[in-house]
């Protein structure tokens, strides 16, 4: 029983040690967020160019003050004409990641991020061609390739900042490289536009996308700031230097 008592002093001893060093570090208040985004650039695009509609949204969830957990979603609607054919792709996606936030917690605040995302993105689409011709020597050949799902997935990595304007208001930007992974639809058969990646013809895309977004404070931490060593000056070789400059001193008097 002794030893069970001693044994609780010790670990109440031992945590308060732990509460007395933590508060002795300069701490600042945090306040964790709700992120409600929607992306803008896609609708202004379809304004100027109806035959694609790209629309997407986010939602993330600050788990301490540099990290987030970020689920997105989105969809596509795009059509393309040319004299001999018309493509039409239409799906939907999801991409699931996390944020990282590099500023230090005394100039994020809470209110401003400058870091980089990391995603793996999903598509599920439908890809068509109403109607195509080819001429040749023997004539004019009309056909159509039929509408069909495909399935496709891919991984982004998204730099960008965003900022505070108004309480619980932000803007931001963010740069989305993307590295498609399978398109669903095999080698010969590449879609001209992939939900949520861009062209699917190539492996690599890239592209920029610009947010407004909705914070929702819902707990506030306290972020320990690690504070600046400053670095040891070593003075034993410029003491030794000056005491045997002054004994070579006294051995030429």
């Amino acid at each position: 029983m002794w030893r069970t008592f001693a044994y609780f002093i010790n670990l109440l001893l031992f945590l308060i040690c732990g509460l007395i060093q933590v508060n002795a570090q300069d701490t600042i208040p945090i306040p964790l967020k709700i992120k409600i985004g929607m992306e803008v650039s896609g609708p202004a695009i379809h304004y100027f160019d109806k035959n694609i509609l790209n629309a997407e949204g986010y939602i993330s969830v600050d788990l301490d003050e540099k990290r987030s957990v970020v689920f997105a979603a989105g969809y596509l609607n795009y059509k393309y004409n040319q004299y001999n054919y018309t493509y039409l792709n239409k799906g939907s996606f999801v991409r699931v990641g996390m944020d990282f936030n590099l500023l230090k917690p005394d100039k994020s605040l809470g209110k401003y991020y400058a870091g980089i995302g990391l995603r793996y993105g999903l598509s599920r689409f439908t890809s068509e061609v109403p109607s195509f011709e080819k001429t040749n020597y023997w004539g004019t050949t009309s056909s159509s390739i039929p509408k069909k799902t495909y399935w496709g997935h891919f991984i982004e990595v998204s730099p960008g900042v965003r900022a505070e304007i108004f309480k619980n208001f932000s803007m931001g930007w963010s740069i989305s490289l993307r590295m498609l992974l399978y398109t669903g639809t095999g080698k010969d058969l590449k879609p001209v536009y992939f939900p949520g990646f861009g062209d699917g013809t190539k492996t690599i895309s890239a592209g920029m996308n610009y947010y407004i977004v909705w914070n929702i404070p819902y707990k506030k931490i306290k972020a320990i700031m690690k504070k600046d060593v400053p670095e040891e000056t070593d003075d034993t070789k410029d003491t030794g230097t000056t005491g045997n400059n002054q004994q070579g001193s006294g051995i030429r008097q």
